[in-house]
């Protein structure tokens, strides 16, 4: 979904509803009860992007819970510094994959159809990178097998948040929504499918956001390395060892 400032892109499907955060005043001819609707509409639509980072966030502090007594199996071995540090690079890729998905999105998706960047090759890019960043903080406590459960777990949690979400915009955008549906997978990327715009409008306040809450998947180093050493010094028993 996206679109560019100066030239109209062929692919850029406005809505009546101009203004989720960008906007004061209703640009559509229906004044005050459309600038309401289109309100309405942003709320709603800021509520599914507020379930995404509470589901995202209860998921890193029950994984904490249940790995304080969970140890990777060999333990110290080259494997496990491995399985780390391939996660910090996950981790990485989803901290830059989401500052592009917000490059593109920026505050808009309630307001029109961004169907260029990410938004071409995916419906829901920056939830498949909160996945893989997902993996990359599992991947912390030196087991695969961990780092594949966190990114399992994520993908099926994100996806019923994106069901419903997608239940709000087809109400919005009735056809036009139907069509990009049809074009673009929901949640496995088709890298052919790409296009994108010659400018794009950033939002600052948005991407600083979405720096920052990208940051929790980094906080999974020093926590998962806590917790290692603590049980290394045996004050945490270990239950249970996965590969």
């Amino acid at each position: 979904m996206r679109c560019g400032a100066g030239r109209m892109a062929p692919d850029r499907l406005k809505s009546a509803a101009f203004g989720e955060r960008t906007v004061g005043l209703p640009v559509a001819s229906g004044g005050y009860k459309d600038f309401r609707m289109a309100t309405a509409s942003a709320k709603s639509l800021s509520g599914f992007q507020h379930a995404r980072r509470v589901v995202l966030f209860l998921m890193l502090l029950v994984a904490f819970c249940a790995l304080l007594f969970v140890s990777s199996y060999p333990e110290q071995s080259e494997f496990h510094e491995f399985v780390e540090a391939f996660g910090v690079s996950l981790i990485g890729i989803a901290i830059i994959g989401r500052l592009w998905c917000t490059l593109y999105i920026g505050g808009r998706k309630s307001a029109e159809i961004v169907a260029t960047g990410p938004y071409s090759i995916v419906r829901n890019p920056l939830y498949v990178f909160s996945a893989i960043g997902a993996t990359g903080a599992g991947a912390q406590t030196g087991s695969a097998l961990v780092a594949l459960i966190f990114g399992v777990v994520t993908v099926l949690a994100f996806y019923v948040v994106a069901l419903r979400e997608e239940t709000h915009l087809r109400g919005k955008f009735g056809e036009a929504f139907d069509a990009y549906c049809a074009r673009v997978p929901r949640m496995l990327p088709k890298l052919s499918l790409y296009r994108d715009s010659p400018t794009i409008t950033v939002a600052p306040k948005t991407l600083y956001t979405t720096f920052f809450d990208g940051l929790v998947f980094f906080a999974a180093m020093p926590v998962f390395g806590f917790v290692e050493h603590l049980q290394l010094e045996h004050v945490l028993p270990i239950l249970l060892r996965l590969p």
